[in-house]
């Protein structure tokens, strides 16, 4: 899944439910239920996500949302083999990033 996202040092929940396409009260349950996502908080409580925590939703995203994992088979799996998934999801992303542009390519000749 390819995440179209501005470069920035933090992201707003709204930012986050819509290019993901889920509901921002989906984030904070997926907040509350995987450690790995730890966005910091401003003044008025508000949810700024990191690039990092990015990352950590396009896994879990891609663990529960696309490979049809459990909440707790995708907690597992994170626990079980962090640097394989880690490294597996990158794989996958910079595939299809290519794919993209390559589709690019093709529909601009």
């Amino acid at each position: 899944m390819h995440i179209n996202l501005p470069e920035k040092r933090y992201y707003k929940i709204g930012e986050v439910a819509k290019a993901f396409n889920l509901n921002t009260s989906h984030i904070r349950f997926w907040e509350k239920e995987f450690d790995i996502i730890k966005p910091k908080k401003n003044a008025k409580g508000n949810r700024l996500f990191t690039p990092d925590d990015i990352k950590n939703f396009k896994l879990i995203y891609n663990l529960v949302k696309e490979r049809g994992f459990t909440l707790d088979g995708a907690k597992q799996k994170l626990k079980k083999n962090p640097d394989g998934v880690i490294h597996n999801h990158e794989i996958i992303s910079r595939l299809e990033s290519v794919k993209a542009e390559l589709l690019k390519i093709k529909n601009s000749l």
